[in-house]
């Protein structure tokens, strides 16, 4: 066909350099690679968005680490406080258990020790009283023994006594 003295391979290229260059006429001409530039932009300005939003996205996460790291600090530190404050409690209620034991051991020990004394002022009162029985019973009984021996006598000497006495 049409191959200006060259041989056929070199015709063939030369054909396709000619196609290949009013291809891209007939492309710049229609304004494809405006549309090429636009949807590349769009591409650019797409990845870039996702950039931005990764790295807000990582800055939050940052700051939730962060939030969180200082939050557990936080907890951590108040839970020691909490321990701290649990165990001076359980320091002083223990030293107010001993300090109200204490107190309630003497109270007893003393009221203990008033029982016993009363007890004491008791049996002694009860053994006055049944010694005073007992002598009061005695004297009687020997009183009888004696009126009943000596009455007549004992009788004549206490009037001797009276009359001594009165005049």
């Amino acid at each position: 066909m049409w191959s200006f003295g060259f041989d056929a391979t070199t015709g063939a290229t030369i054909w396709a350099t000619i196609a290949l260059v009013i291809f891209i006429g007939i492309a710049l001409y229609l304004g494809i690679h405006k549309t090429v530039a636009k949807m590349l932009d769009a591409r650019i300005k797409a990845i870039e968005t996702e950039l931005a939003d990764a790295e807000a996205l990582r800055k939050e996460a940052k700051a939730l680490l962060e939030d969180y790291a200082r939050r557990r600090d936080e907890a951590e530190n108040e839970a020691k406080e909490i321990v701290t404050a649990a165990r001076e409690d359980a320091f002083r209620l223990t030293a107010e258990a001993k300090e109200a034991l204490e107190a309630m051991v003497t109270r007893r020990e003393k009221a203990v020790s008033e029982k016993i004394a009363q007890a004491e002022a008791q049996a002694i009162a009860e053994v006055r009283a049944q010694s005073a029985d007992l002598a009061v019973e005695a004297a009687r009984l020997l009183l009888t023994k004696q009126m009943a021996d000596n009455g007549d006598v004992m009788l004549d000497q206490a009037i001797k006594d009276v009359a001594a006495r009165l005049n």
